[in-house]
């Protein structure tokens, strides 16, 4: 519905797959649709876009919430009866949510979309709903000469060439489900002159904790940041979700306020209480083997928590009780 045929093939001889096995055809009407696929009924369909779809069961012009409604329900009613996997794609806002109301959200088995930065040719591919199974499961593609390519490795898009220690970047295994990934975060403060008013900013990770973690440190270890104008960044266009991340985030902090890097080959991560305690977070021995993987060897990590011999042997590791204790010695 949104280009012809002839538009989607010579983007398919582009990529090399002029003679891939799949049937075009350029149809908005849904009963036209549905009448040519129950001759034969395929495996898998794919509608681009639900948006450009007409049933003439219902008035009303293409897009609208009514329409977009009706399209849906007779083509997911189509692939119920044949045993089609049917593929709705839909139009999205420039804040990358589905554009109009979520009544096609709440119609199909599994919602995914991609995200990640403009600038970045790399996207991550994220399931929002799943009726089938966890939604908490990502992919890593990156755009290149031929479509879109798995990222095998996306650790490594996410770290920074660290042959040097700079103040402010510590390494945070994160998890996406069962899948750990290594991202950096980076953390700069500037001082500013009495009676400004100083600025917190903030990419990739949410604004509010990083006002708990500067709170936390201030009330807790003595560390004054209202003086100082404070950037944080995740690096390479990641977001991160994970409340692991807060010891990484106060390790950037740390190290950006005392001017003193830390260590390049260390991973960080724990949960922060509001009384300074370092909390155990999920799947320490995965998060753990990824780091040793890609070649680091400390591991800044809570006291307690899950526990991996055959792992632990392989990183020198420092267990952190209390962020009053350990984050602010020369250790």
């Amino acid at each position: 519905g949104e280009e012809a045929a002839d538009q989607v093939r010579l983007r398919a001889r582009r990529l090399g797959l002029g003679k891939a096995p799949v049937k075009l055809a350029s149809a908005t009407s849904v009963r036209d649709i549905l009448t040519t696929l129950g001759r034969d009924a395929p495996d898998f369909v794919v509608i681009d876009s639900i948006q450009t779809m007409h049933s003439d069961l219902i008035e009303g012009a293409p897009g609208t919430v009514s329409q977009v409604r009706a399209s849906a329900q007779e083509i997911i009613k189509f692939a119920k009866e044949h045993g089609t996997m049917v593929m709705l794609v839909g139009h999205v806002t420039k804040d990358g949510n589905i554009a109009g109301p979520r009544v096609l959200e709440h119609m199909v088995d599994t919602v995914m979309s991609f995200e990640g930065e403009r600038s970045h040719q790399y996207r991550i591919l994220r399931s929002i709903k799943n009726r089938f199974g966890g939604t908490d499961e990502i992919g890593v593609f990156a755009m290149e000469e031929a479509g879109l390519t798995e990222v095998s490795n996306p650790s490594a898009l996410f770290l920074t060439d660290r042959q040097e220690e700079v103040t402010g970047a510590t390494v945070f295994p994160a998890l996406e489900g069962t899948r750990p990934v290594l991202v950096e975060i980076q953390a700069l403060t500037v001082r500013l002159a009495s009676g400004a008013t100083p600025r917190r900013s903030v990419v990739g990770w949410d604004s509010s904790r990083l006002a708990m973690i500067l709170a936390v440190l201030e009330a807790r270890c003595g560390l004054s940041f209202s003086g100082a104008e404070v950037y944080l960044n995740v690096a390479g266009g990641y977001r991160l979700t994970d409340p692991a991340a807060d010891l990484a985030v106060a390790a950037a902090l740390i190290s950006a306020h005392a001017e003193r890097p830390m260590p390049s080959d260390a991973v960080i991560f724990g949960e922060i209480a509001l009384s300074g305690e370092i909390r155990p977070v999920s799947r320490t021995p995965l998060r753990l083997k990824e780091a040793s993987k890609l070649g680091f060897d400390r591991a800044l990590l809570p006291s307690s928590g899950e526990k991996s011999g055959g792992t632990m042997k392989k990183l020198q590791f420092a267990k952190l009780a209390n962020l009053v204790d350990h984050m602010l010695s020369r250790d």
